[in-house]
């Protein structure tokens, strides 16, 4: 019997901007189906780290502080694709980041690892989570933790029963992190809107993209990805 730790889930693709919930849904989505989550920000800190050829070649490029080229990304995230955990699915973090990423990863999908036995391995499931430009100010401005114990609140959605100290130990003093504040979140609330707009728009041209409401509670978005997920595997 297939149940949701055994099943073929192939490649998933959660676009959408900060704050709009990728990070909680992703979780959900491992814990039940049993499958990782590939960051191209954690593959390239391990590749710098372990000191591999495209590690020292990452490496020597943001010395001199510039961008890691596409060529070295979508090599690292092939050979990471290519691990045994990755065989029924996974959930990509970061990539693609361009339509030009996305038209290599769908290449790399039909040439690398399509099965005519499982077909659902080869294009991935793409879900955009659409958040309110102002709702997600509100979300992430708002946003305030515990040091203490970790602990996340939001002053304007789930606030502390003592403002601006946690419910926890009734004493610790609740912190903002610098990336929360407005003049940091606006130019990156932009600057994804003019980097991912033309992945979703490829996606949707190739039909594939679906598109989830952020907004709903947390649990009934959840609900809905699990939803496509299986109408799709």
């Amino acid at each position: 019997m297939t149940t949701p730790r055994t099943r073929e889930v192939g490649p998933i693709v959660l676009l959408g901007p900060p704050g709009a919930g990728k990070g909680t849904q992703s979780k959900r989505l491992m814990e039940r189906y049993g499958i990782p989550q590939v960051s191209t920000g954690d593959i390239l800190r391990d590749n710098v780290q372990r000191g591999t050829e495209l590690g020292q070649a990452a490496k020597a490029v943001m010395a001199e502080g510039g961008l890691v080229p596409d060529k070295l990304v979508c090599d690292m995230v092939q050979h990471r694709l290519e691990q045994p955990d990755c065989v029924r699915g996974y959930i990509l973090d970061g990539f693609p980041r361009t339509a030009a990423q996305a038209g290599w990863l769908d290449a790399l999908l039909e040439e690398k690892f399509f099965d005519k036995q499982r077909p659902t391995r080869a294009m991935p499931i793409v879900v955009r989570l659409d958040v309110d430009y102002n709702q997600l100010l509100l979300r992430i401005t708002g946003r305030r933790s515990c040091p203490s114990c970790g602990r996340i609140y939001n002053v304007h959605f789930q606030p502390p029963k003592v403002d601006g100290i946690c419910d926890v130990d009734g004493v610790t003093a609740l912190v903002a992190r610098e990336d929360d504040r407005l003049e940091v979140i606006k130019p990156r609330l932009e600057a994804y809107e003019r980097q991912t707009r033309p992945v979703a728009d490829y996606y949707a041209r190739t039909g594939r993209l679906f598109t989830v409401n952020g907004e709903m509670p947390m649990d009934q978005v959840t609900e809905r990805l699990y939803s496509i997920i299986e109408d799709q595997a």
